[in-house]
């Protein structure tokens, strides 16, 4: 299959029955009709963006710059043990106790 230059980008039914067969699916004849469309439109489509970049647009991820928002580390008035396991339905050396989700064998 010949590879396609920067100006023939159309995608053909054979091109498109190329790929399934090298990909192992099995298309019937409307999904190769359907999807030598779709890609062919997909590729005109990056193929117009393409026209529009130069050296002077530097490549992006992201249209504007992304930053983490954080706060500073302060530390503040925490709970005792006591005071973290007060309302707590039940409590075993100072943990909280929950049921088990496991069974015995785990």
């Amino acid at each position: 299959m010949p590879e396609p230059s920067a100006a023939s980008t159309e995608i053909t039914a054979s091109t498109v029955e190329h790929l399934a067969g090298l990909a192992r699916i099995a298309l019937t004849p409307d999904e190769i009709t359907s999807l030598t469309s779709d890609l062919d439109s997909i590729l005109t489509n990056v193929a117009k963006v393409g026209e529009v970049t130069n050296a002077d647009v530097p490549a992006t991820s992201h249209p504007i710059p992304i930053n983490n928002v954080t706060r500073p580390d302060v530390v503040a008035d925490v709970l005792t043990r006591e005071e973290a396991l007060a309302n707590a339905p039940e409590v075993t050396d100072g943990m909280f106790r929950v049921s088990s989700i496991l069974g015995e064998e785990q």
